[in-house]
């Protein structure tokens, strides 16, 4: 089997090594070449031709988000970024990295560890299947979309993985302050959730935050899941829904888990839901999704053509859990026009 070609982007020696070490112990995974900064991996992405570039933010002679949006129109790549917490990476998921990894501590052997072990190379495997040669320029907002009827669908729920952030920020900017209240479960290292729903909130017109335990769910306002150690699920009180955030294992690999989310609107809201499941690796929310479309919920799933990876929706599709395929572009519309549906 062919091995992933990657290139590393790093300017710190040390931490450089350690990439270039960690990542040759995977069996599918070959480090062809380094570079300390912008204009050196510039020489050798010509040079080698890899499948996949590691990408740190901060570098020398200039940033890696800089050197990021004049690669990609260019020569799209597939970009894997390594970022201490900063709201630069969602920059430079907007400019067309596929993904990010938040830089552990190199004192703290055991965050090491997984990072060089599990974290970075799956996320790598995972860019090397991505779709980036639509390099697309940042979107304006759509024609304003309302509600012409009162709406029976009092939730909406949506979940994604990788590529998610620019898929979610693409939906959530349709939105006008009449949607109902929307919860999300968008896989995210711990730390980011927050700054992620700070940017939203400052670029759209509903209401964006960092979900925390307790939040009623309510129209006009989006509550993202933290992430970190605890799922978030969906209870009713009354004729309203909280937020409920509690530790708990892996599910499908994640936590938060899209599943676990999907699940509990399916127990609690039935057919007064909407469920949406956009791009991603690996199957997470598709069960969901299915047991909320039983429940009577409508459900859709971002199509194939404009997924950075068809993932998760093609599992819920295959699996029949998703009635509408539609274009990420056409997403927000496609929910007011259920919404406007008795």
């Amino acid at each position: 089997m062919r091995k992933i070609r990657v290139l590393v982007v790093e300017d710190s020696m040390v931490f450089r090594n350690l990439l270039v070490q960690g990542l040759n112990q995977d069996r599918a995974l070959e480090v062809v070449a380094t570079a300390s900064d912008p204009f050196e991996a510039r020489d050798k992405i010509i040079e080698y031709r890899p499948d996949v570039m590691t990408l740190d933010i901060e570098l020398p002679r200039m940033s890696g988000l800089e050197f990021l949006r004049k690669l990609m129109p260019q020569y799209p790549l597939p970009v894997v970024i390594i970022s201490a917490l900063s709201e630069k990476v969602f920059d430079a998921m907007k400019a067309g990295a596929v993904d990010f990894v938040a830089k552990p501590q190199v004192t703290e052997r055991e965050q090491l560890r997984n990072f060089l072990c599990s974290e970075l190379p799956v996320k790598i495997k995972v860019a090397s299947t991505a779709r980036v040669s639509r390099y697309k320029k940042p979107v304006a907002f759509a024609a304003d979309q309302h509600l012409s009827v009162r709406s029976d669908i009092d939730i909406i729920a949506i979940g994604a993985s990788t590529g998610g952030t620019e898929a979610i920020a693409e939906v959530i900017r349709d939105f006008s302050t009449d949607i109902p209240g929307t919860v999300i479960v968008q896989h995210m290292p711990p730390g980011f959730t927050e700054m992620y729903a700070n940017r939203l909130d400052s670029q759209s017109r509903v209401k964006v935050k960092e979900a925390k335990n307790g939040d009623m769910v309510a129209p006009g306002q989006v509550l993202i899941a933290p992430g970190g150690s605890e799922h978030m699920s969906i209870v009713k009180v009354g004729d309203n829904y909280k937020v409920v955030l509690k530790k708990g294992e892996k599910v499908n690999g994640h936590c938060p888990s899209v599943d676990v989310l999907f699940n509990s609107v399916a127990d609690v809201a039935g057919a007064h839901a909407i469920g949406i499941i956009l791009t991603g690796m690996g199957g997470d929310g598709a069960k969901g999704l299915l047991k909320m479309q039983k429940n009577g919920a409508r459900t859709i799933g971002q199509d194939e053509a404009s997924c950075i990876v068809y993932g998760m929706p093609k599992v819920a599709y295959d699996l029949g859990a998703v009635m509408y395929q539609e274009k990420l572009s056409d997403i927000a519309k496609k929910t007011y026009t259920l919404l406007n549906q008795r």
